[in-house]
């Protein structure tokens, strides 16, 4: 592009010319026609123009045309000086490392992602670093403990918030290339220790299943400082920081400033401190019912599902582990998802919508149990069959925290019940993970707080 603007010959390593100089725009071609043309053989003098004269010829120049041209060429002058170009401004570099950054980033034409700019701003070919390849490498390693969904972004924000403890856009565009890439192969270690975290000690097999991709950040920065296990002390605050900040709804709105915020958390929990929190979570079994609607895109959903995988659910027929796949998680309508009461039968028995769709209904089971033997069958139908098959069914059904098949309602197809049931199982669980706080930093009373009163009404 430089070259043609330019009228300028390029000379190839392999001895050829070529000269961009010899490229005209044809004054006679209508709008729908091609404008731009290379070869001029039988073409009336005057009719085209070449590029370079166009942009930087002198009035005689362009006056010495018929006059029926002056309007286009006015017009295509104009277009050409008035074109944006959109640049990345890289200094100090080789002709053909700018070539190649031009090369990677230029998709079509559409507008650069973020992501697609730090490739460009950090790309150095005598260090052997090439962001897009380095990333696709981590996705590709993650990839083999079905952590693959990791975004772009979370990496980006993690190589920030340790460089400059912030993580908007206009601070990691300002990142400083060599700090970058001397952090990097460290930042990898810290989300692939992340996740490991993930795996092992919160049973998260997945990480379609996590909340929020953003958790890999500040999980990240606590193992860039401390690579190594964490502790008791340490284990028990992270823990109740991942609930706290799933329960919640932490990173929904406005990410970067409350990631810079978060940080301060772990940097307290590096020191083997309890953080403070400025948002409570309501782990009752009423909010459960009142607020648990099914969205497998929302966070609340999300940690739902975590803590039902962390019980390592079993299959209903034979006991046997439950296939849990990122391919079947994307959608509420996924093959991992069923709802133990079916929807076409809770639907005929003319039950609410809204409260049949409730994670507190969700288990997750194998994609042939779900399709093919429940179906719309109740409860007691389906159970009575596996029964059958399955001696260890209580055992497999403590998997999926129901903790008694009569006490749940499940024999007597009694929805009520069973939801009570469930979502007071459910409310336990979380109350081993989350540390109660009396009050909060404005003063507040916890929900927290009300937790043995609501579950004493419910037992």
């Amino acid at each position: 592009m430089f070259a043609t603007l330019n009228g300028l010959k390029i000379e190839r390593d392999s001895g050829q010319c070529d000269d961009f100089s010899q490229i005209y725009v044809d004054l006679t071609a209508k709008e729908d026609e091609q404008i731009v043309i290379m070869d001029t053989e039988g073409r009336e003098e005057h009719t085209f123009i070449p590029l370079k004269d166009l942009l930087y010829g002198d009035l005689t120049l362009l006056a010495s045309y018929p006059k029926q041209h002056h309007d286009k060429l006015s017009e295509y002058k104009r277009r050409i000086e008035g074109y944006d170009f959109s640049i990345i401004e890289v200094r100090d570099v080789p002709i053909d490392v700018a070539t190649e950054i031009f090369t990677r980033i230029n998709v079509s034409g559409q507008p650069l992602t973020l992501f697609e700019i730090m490739v460009a701003k950090t790309y150095d070919e005598r260090r052997d670093f090439d962001l897009a390849k380095k990333f696709d490498e981590l996705v590709s390693n993650l990839e083999q403990v079905n952590y693959e969904t990791l975004s772009d972004a979370a990496v980006l924000q993690l190589v920030s918030l340790l460089l400059r403890g912030d993580c908007k856009k206009q601070t990691i565009l300002k990142l400083e290339k060599n700090k970058f890439i001397e952090t990097w192969p460290k930042a990898v270690d810290a989300i692939e220790r992340a996740t490991e975290y993930f795996r092992n000690a919160y049973r998260i097999p997945v990480s379609h299943l996590l909340p929020y991709n953003t958790l890999l950040a500040p999980f990240g920065y606590f193992f860039y400082y401390h690579p190594d296990k964490p502790n008791a002390e340490q284990n028990k605050f992270l823990k109740d920081f991942f609930w706290r900040t799933s329960l919640g709804g932490r990173y929904s709105p406005g990410v970067e400033s409350k990631l810079a915020q978060d940080i301060r958390r772990m940097d307290s929990i590096l020191k083997n401190k309890s953080p403070d929190y400025d948002w409570g979570v309501d782990l009752s079994p009423k909010f459960m019912l009142e607020n648990g609607w099914f969205n497998a895109g929302r966070s609340f959903t999300k940690a739902v599902l975590c803590l039902y995988a962390y019980q390592i659910p079993k299959s209903f027929n034979d006991n046997s582990l439950v296939n849990i796949s990122n391919d079947w998680l994307k959608q509420a309508n996924s093959k991992n998802y069923h709802h133990f009461f079916p929807r076409t039968y809770l639907e005929r028995q003319g039950v609410d919508e809204n409260k049949i769709n409730n994670i507190v209904n969700i288990t997750i089971v194998d994609d042939y149990l779900n399709k093919r033997e429940i179906r719309a069958k109740p409860p007691s139908t389906y159970m009575k069959t596996f029964s059958i098959g399955n001696p260890d069914l209580t055992k497999t059904m403590r998997t999926h925290l129901i903790t008694n098949l009569d006490d749940f309602g499940t024999w007597s197809n009694d929805y009520e019940r069973f939801l009570d049931q469930r979502a007071l199982a459910i409310s336990r669980e979380l109350r081993k993970r989350v540390i109660s706080r009396d009050i909060d930093e404005h003063g507040q009373v916890s929900r927290e707080d009300d937790f043995e009163e609501e579950m004493a009404s419910f037992e």
